[in-house]
């Protein structure tokens, strides 16, 4: 029962590789988007840091994204 799902009527080869192919672009794409978005972070982190404190504290009270952002950069410094 098990073997012939796997086999799917002989059509188990090309759809369990489309599969893994589909699964492995998929968990590239995102990997490399997280990678990105880290960068990005760190570069905002940079640019807000050269603000005066007055702007600085203006915009973290205003922006929730801004908080989270500068918690997660703490943590890894």
């Amino acid at each position: 029962m098990i073997i012939e799902f796997l086999q799917m009527g002989g059509y188990g080869f090309f759809v369990w590789a489309s599969f893994f192919i589909v699964t492995v672009s998929c968990l590239f794409l995102y990997y490399r988007a997280r990678k990105t978005l880290k960068k990005y972070e760190k570069e905002f982190v940079k640019e807000l840091e050269s603000l005066p404190i007055k702007h600085k504290k203006r915009i973290t009270k205003s922006s929730k994204v801004i908080g989270s952002i500068l918690a997660s950069q703490n943590k890894l410094s």
